[in-house]
């Protein structure tokens, strides 16, 4: 087992990452148990492809649960399955040192987390990520939210889980598509500021998507430890250090929102467009080498993932994603700072783009 700390003082937690983990879940989370079942929140598709796993472990250590089965698809994080969720949570009588778990992928987590931040004015909660993106990404870090009509997860709130338990195994009934959405945040923490890690990713990439073992651990447990080392730093992105997570979402989250947040563009998918567009849109300011964004572009789409506008299947015009830009939460005295790059993990916060320079881009980029 390879564990990493989040060292946030009282809220400090383990991430828990091994192989078949799932299939002791029980014996873990015994430390956590209370008098009352736990209650494991799960969409329909992981109720029928992990959830039996998780139930028998339980079974075998003696503990309960109360399973309740949501809708799948990003449309779930939303205010009507918050009330139905919380209303539920209410019912079940569930108490402040209660643990919810959350199993899932990204959405179930971000809404359990935030539904778990709320109920009573805060109830604990575990989070069992059963997708790449999640393991690698949402899972870790207590970001938790819901999207609105103007944009996504624009409604949430930072709060920590107790306990982050991975089972690589889990991603062997994931889609190819859902696979690659999820190295998308991978390859981001390359990026970033990791050189090494980005070309391991050149290196390595095509077996994590094939199923490797090796590879697909070794990718999880170094993309979670980069994640907990900047939330330690930086818990609430008050500094600016932990804003450089957000490499891909400001270009990526508009093009999501242009697709009407549905399946039509995975939030990876759209993180990976984002990425290529940010490099390149920073190669168009002088900033970075055309060569490194480049570089990026061909490897994301060696793996099958978009790089632009027409491979995100977005004909929007650059005055559209700009408005969709405007609702980003890292607006700040009416100035959207920008994750640019001045190469392969030489990643920064740029707070001078002008979004009328943006917009010209990505009219270039559209046609």
């Amino acid at each position: 087992m390879t564990i990493v700390p989040v060292s946030l003082g009282e809220r400090s937690y383990q991430v828990r990452i091994e192989p078949g983990l799932l299939d002791r879940a029980g014996e873990a989370l015994l430390p956590y148990a209370t008098k009352r079942p736990f209650v494991v929140v799960m969409d329909a598709n992981v109720a029928q492809a992990q959830w039996p796993r998780l139930a028998a472990s339980l079974e075998a250590a003696g503990l309960k649960a109360e399973p309740i089965v949501l809708p799948a698809g990003e449309p779930t994080k939303s205010w009507a399955q918050l009330e139905a969720l919380t209303d539920r949570l209410i019912e079940l009588g569930v108490e402040r040192k209660d643990h919810i778990i959350a199993l899932g992928g990204g959405v179930i987590g971000d809404l359990v987390g935030f539904a778990a931040s709320i109920v009573k004015r805060g109830c604990s909660f575990i989070q069992i990520p059963t997708t790449l993106l999640s393991q690698v990404d949402s899972s870790v870090g207590g970001k938790t939210a819901i999207n609105s009509r103007a944009g996504k997860n624009l409604i949430g709130a930072f709060y920590q889980p107790a306990l982050v338990l991975i089972d690589p195994n889990t991603l062997d009934t994931l889609g190819v598509r859902d696979t690659r959405a999820g190295y998308a945040e991978v390859v981001k923490y390359g990026l970033i500021d990791d050189f090494d890690f980005f070309e391991w990713c050149e290196t390595n990439g095509s077996k994590l998507m094939a199923g490797d073992a090796e590879a697909r651990s070794h990718a999880i447990a170094k993309s979670v430890a980069a994640k907990a080392g900047i939330v330690a730093e930086d818990e609430r992105e008050t500094s600016g250090r932990r804003a450089l997570l957000n490499l891909g979402h400001t270009f990526g989250h508009a093009l999501e929102a242009e697709m009407g947040f549905s399946d039509k563009l995975l939030h990876g998918e759209g993180v990976a467009a984002g990425m290529a567009l940010a490099f390149a849109y920073s190669a168009r300011r002088g900033e970075c080498s055309s060569q490194d964004a480049m570089r990026v572009s061909a490897h994301l789409r060696a793996v099958g993932l978009p790089t632009g506008l027409k491979e995100a299947g977005v004909d929007a015009s650059g005055a559209t994603l700009v408005e969709h830009m405007l609702h980003d939460k890292k607006m700040s005295g009416g100035t959207l700072p920008f994750l640019l790059a001045r190469g392969i993990g030489q990643t920064y916060l740029a707070k001078d783009v002008d979004l009328a320079d943006v917009e010209a881009f990505l009219e270039e980029q559209r046609g």
